[in-house]
């Protein structure tokens, strides 16, 4: 695993929940990322989210250099972030992360709720660009499994899994198009896929803007009770004079 290095002692002594991201990249999604035990950011094409295994100086210096120039990376941890040396941050908010407190068993999946794929990947960006769920990219599909639901043909509404590690999977990129909203989907998607994540052994968490009163209301619905603040941040290369120039004239 790749978790198992020298910042090892301080990764374990941190709940891998303070730290999904890494604890994500570093176990089930290890394939679809880069970097070395340091460090790790999903394939360009997957996800924008990295991490650090800690915030030792290595650490740091590591996770800022899978970060090209023009391009950002997401932060998402409950410790307090610190941004590396040669980075800066552009956007910082704070969210809730979430935890289903039993196990969330519902009844059978309703034949309208189907399993989005490749074929789906068009129609699946472009809800998640109208409606903004958070980074969904190419392949954001490829971290885990999808649920939609389509009307008159249309994709109305998805839920789908987003960062894994041993025992614990996240439910994410839970959208409706504003023409169906107000029908209880987003609801339905996401008792369904936490119905799945439960039935394989794993506990559902979430995460949500702190300020989204209504997404916390109806999560807390579905029986997850919130377990810490999470710090969120976007952060971009530092580009100096020097490196600005040698781009343009590239």
């Amino acid at each position: 695993m790749y978790g198992q290095n020298a910042c090892a002692w301080r990764v374990e002594s941190m709940h891998p929940l303070d730290r999904p991201v890494w604890a994500s990249l570093s176990t089930h999604h290890a394939a679809l990322s880069e970097g070395n035990a340091q460090a790790r950011r999903f394939a360009r094409d997957v996800n924008l989210f990295a991490s650090a295994c800690d915030d030792s100086p290595a650490g740091l210096a590591a996770l800022a250099a899978l970060v090209r120039p023009g391009e950002s990376i997401y932060l998402a941890q409950v410790p307090a972030i610190v941004i590396p040396p040669g980075l800066v941050a552009v956007k910082q908010a704070e969210a809730v992360q979430m935890i289903a407190m039993r196990d969330l068993l519902f009844e059978a999946v309703a034949d309208d709720i189907l399993t989005l794929g490749d074929a789906d990947t068009p129609e699946m960006l472009a809800l998640a660009r109208l409606t903004e769920p958070g980074p969904f990219l190419e392949r954001t599909h490829a971290m885990g499994h999808f649920r939609g639901i389509r009307i008159d043909g249309r994709l109305a509404a998805m839920a789908g899994e987003r960062m894994r590690f041993p025992g614990h999977t996240e439910v994410s990129g839970v959208c409706t198009h504003p023409d169906f909203r107000s029908c209880g989907l987003a609801r339905r998607l996401s008792a369904a896929v936490v119905s799945g994540i439960a039935f394989r052994g794993d506990r559902a968490f979430l995460h949500a803007w702190k300020t989204n009163r209504a997404a916390i209301s109806l999560y807390q619905g579905l029986g997850f009770e919130l377990r810490a603040e999470v710090n969120v941040a976007e952060l971009v290369r530092n580009t100096s004079c020097h490196e600005q120039a040698r781009m343009r004239a590239e």
